[in-house]
């Protein structure tokens, strides 16, 4: 089983996101996910900036992956997507059906993303068809839903793709054509500041009573809690998941990257400590979940 670092979601200033990077090329995870998936307006690095960073840790020996913005509202925004996908070097995580349909275009693999929104297997099949070779399942889609597509696939003669799981990281639950944290923030979508670079790890939203609820990450809502999948590693290799993902976080994932790594390289997997993704068993998202960690 291989380990994956997600694509950075939230927004931290130039500097801080070339040491962050810098430091990966030093940890065992074998692919890197990298680019701006929530909001393009964030700037602080360009797509060249991307590239160069991937330069890096290619030549530290990761597989290095461009992702795609989750909503594409703007021409500007699929120009960006298009010379993404023309890289010329690096495969794609197709976060948005407009991805999507410019790698089936150039007839080039791609990695589906999250927030593809598969839920029955003939849209999986399809998505294969037009070049899909990884799927990175949503955050809701549990063991009962995996189960029934494998089952669905392999009745017609298919097979399920590459399956990376998300295992550790906040549960991305919304994106909306809006900003959430300019509105908590009581300013304009188009004048916000870039005030999400003040929130490294999100604007954390509590509930009316001070239990923490939501966290807010521009255009994406969150969860508060972290999931740690770790202890399902049996199950989820059991169910063909070959890929572990990691989310990053601004403090504490390098601690986090060796944890899984030696998790994965036990005989057993470790004890449940109270903190998985509770809609892995169908239940409700927050029933099963423990309180942020780091």
């Amino acid at each position: 089983m291989k380990l994956s670092l997600g694509p950075l979601q939230y927004f931290w200033p130039r500097e801080r996101t070339l040491a962050f990077y810098r430091d990966v090329a030093g940890w065992p995870v074998d692919i890197v996910y990298l680019g701006e998936t929530i909001c393009s307006k964030r700037r602080e690095l360009r797509l060249q900036d991307w590239m160069a960073i991937a330069q890096e840790l290619v030549a530290a020996g990761k597989e290095v992956v461009l992702s795609t913005l989750a909503l594409i509202e703007a021409e500007s925004e699929l120009g960006v997507l298009r010379r993404q996908v023309d890289n010329g070097t690096y495969r794609i995580e197709a976060n948005d059906l407009s991805a999507v349909q410019v790698c089936r275009e150039r007839r080039l693999p791609f990695v589906g993303g999250p927030t593809l929104n598969v839920y029955n297997h003939r849209a999986l099949a399809m998505l294969m068809d037009d070049g899909l070779y990884r799927w990175v399942p949503g955050v809701e889609q549990g063991r009962q839903l995996l189960q029934e597509l494998r089952e669905a696939l392999e009745s017609e003669g298919g097979a399920m793709p590459e399956l990376e799981m998300a295992a550790w990281g906040r549960l991305p639950l919304a994106y909306s054509a809006r900003c959430f944290t300019a509105r908590a923030l009581d300013v304009p979508k188009d004048q916000c500041g870039f005030r999400c670079i003040a929130h490294p790890d999100g604007l954390p939203l509590s509930t009316r009573e001070g239990e923490p609820f939501m966290t807010i990450n521009g255009i994406q809502v969150q969860g508060a809690e972290v999931v740690d999948m770790l202890p399902l590693r049996d199950e989820l290799a059991a169910l063909g998941a070959g890929i572990l993902r990691l989310s990053p976080q601004a403090e504490g994932m390098a601690e986090v990257v060796r944890r899984f790594h030696a998790g994965l390289a036990a005989p057993e997997a470790p004890a449940p400590a109270g903190a998985h993704n509770g809609y892995w068993d169908g239940q409700p998202g927050k029933a099963s979940l423990a309180q942020p960690r780091a």
